[in-house]
């Protein structure tokens, strides 16, 4: 018997079936678990949440006299109700990266607790539940749908600290923006979503003086770390009904289509369409941020350098369908125009990989700063176009990640 019940009457011992409001405003990263903690009780009460939906058969049931909010006979009814309480079908209107910003930066954010939750279950040996990661799946791909560059360049900025977290999630944004360039169907996007979060959840079994270390690691420690697709795997097949994609992105991330990958050295049609995926996804994302040993590579310039090791080292069709779900000149990119001006792209434009539009700030010419203005470069009548990348190190303009995000204290 599915019961909803008010988070006042939740006592230890029951059977948290699902939260009764959006995931965003959840205080776990998954339900479908059995309340043991009296810690989780006050997190619950807590938070905005007011109700939950409680499964008597598989937990307790209320006291003796207390009556729920409603009852339910299925677990369909339950999804119902659940989807008409956030308004129905997903609002996933197509909106510029301005506007998807603030909400991409709350579900970075959230997501982020949400893998460090992940990440300390599989570390304290609890069975990996692939299907909790679900909902946060769900609103990474709805944030990629209204906008594509939002969330995937918010999640680019993070600190040495949360690399592993946030890699996991900017890896997540990238594999379902790659899904819909290849034309995948909803269900593969998803699992493709899933794969990229779980994807180096072999790192939690990474020791951490291996894992933070903040220099080189030696041949011994990168011995270590390369066991980390075989360590996910294993912690992976502690849960039930995992996908085989998931899996296989997990265990094959790192393989190259020349064979000198590991863990297996599998070879071009060996690797699978996902896990090519993965490793694109994977190292665009590891060059691109900034670690305790070296500052992250610019978006544009990323590109360039992985599209010289395609060849063997990622799919030649999959990279490309990846450079055009990113742009050739991503978000965050500076740029030079043919005026002499340096901007920083802020949105990709549709018509052209080489017409983003570009906020425009500094000019080469008078050596200085000038009044920011936008200037879409697929517009007819505009006359200037991207004649370089520029390297932001040789400029070492302090709020680079500010004028594209928009956000005070972007990247830092």
């Amino acid at each position: 018997m599915l019961k909803k019940i008010s988070v006042d009457q939740i006592t230890l011992g029951m059977h948290l079936k699902e939260f009764c409001g959006s995931w965003m405003e959840h205080p776990f990263w998954r339900t479908g678990f059995v309340l043991t903690d009296p810690k989780d009780i006050a997190t619950i009460r807590a938070s905005s949440i007011k109700e939950v939906w409680i499964d008597c058969g598989k937990g307790a049931d209320v006291a003796p006299g207390e009556v729920s909010v409603s009852e339910a006979e299925s677990e369909a009814q339950v999804e119902a109700e659940l989807e008409a309480a956030i308004g129905g079908q997903r609002d996933v209107a197509p909106v510029s990266a301005a506007e998807e910003f603030e909400r991409a930066a709350q579900i970075c954010a959230q997501s982020k607790r949400a893998v460090i939750s992940m990440f300390e279950e599989a570390r304290m040996g609890k069975a990996v539940d692939t299907g909790g990661a679900q909902k946060l799946v769900e609103e990474i791909t709805d944030s990629v749908s209204r906008n594509p560059g939002a969330l995937i360049s918010l999640a680019r900025l993070k600190t040495a600290d949360d690399y592993t977290y946030m890699h996991s999630v900017a890896v997540c944004a990238m594999m379902v923006a790659l899904s819909k360039q290849l034309g995948l169907d909803e269900s593969q996007t998803r699992l493709a979503g899933v794969a990229g979060l779980m994807h180096d959840l072999g790192k939690a079994a990474m020791p951490m003086e291996v894992l933070n270390k903040p220099g080189k690691l030696t041949d011994a420690e990168f011995a270590i770390i390369k066991r980390h697709p075989e360590e996910g795997y294993k912690l992976l097949m502690t849960g039930t009904d995992v996908d085989p994609i998931i899996l296989d992105v997990c265990l094959h991330h790192h393989e190259k289509t020349d064979g000198s990958g590991y863990p297996k050295g599998l070879k071009n049609e060996q690797i699978s369409l996902f896990a090519k995926m993965g490793a694109v996804c994977d190292v665009y994302d590891a060059i691109t941020s900034n670690r305790p040993y070296k500052v992250g590579w610019d978006p544009a310039e990323s590109l360039r350098r992985m599209a010289e090791w395609a060849n063997g080292h990622f799919d030649t069709k999959v990279f490309q369908a990846f450079v055009k779900s990113l742009g050739i000149y991503p978000i965050g990119s500076l740029v030079k125009l043919s005026s002499g001006r340096l901007g920083v792209v802020i949105e990709q434009t549709g018509k052209s990989l080489t017409t983003p539009t570009v906020k425009v700030f500094f000019s080469t010419k008078s050596n200085m700063r000038i009044v920011p203005e936008i200037v879409d470069l697929s517009r007819t009548g505009i006359l200037e176009k991207i004649v370089s990348r520029e390297d932001p190190a040789n400029w070492k303009f302090a709020d680079l990640n500010e004028l594209w995000s928009g956000i005070i204290g972007a990247g830092h």
